[in-house]
């Protein structure tokens, strides 16, 4: 299982998920098939991290959403978001 981080190039926002397999779903998002990203796309991933199991990615990411340790995602986004 993988925590992602997605960029929207339309609103340079950012989508945290999980899946497990991010190169799948990213084209999922950008099919429009994710309706949270449907209306924000084309996205690109930024930042993949692999987790033990389903629990640990699901913890990781109510972690990064949140908005008390949303510091460390602001951490990853300025390392892995290269513009690109």
């Amino acid at each position: 299982m993988y925590i992602y981080i997605l960029k929207s190039f339309k609103d340079n926002n950012y989508y945290v998920g999980i899946s497990k397999d991010p190169n799948k779903r990213l084209k999922l998002h950008n099919n429009g098939q994710v309706f949270s990203t449907k209306y924000r796309r084309p996205l690109n991933i930024i930042y993949t991290e692999k987790q033990p199991d389903l629990l640990s990615a699901r913890t990781k990411e109510k972690y990064l959403k949140s908005y008390k340790d949303s510091k460390e995602k602001l951490k990853l986004i300025n390392k892995f978001d290269v513009g690109v």
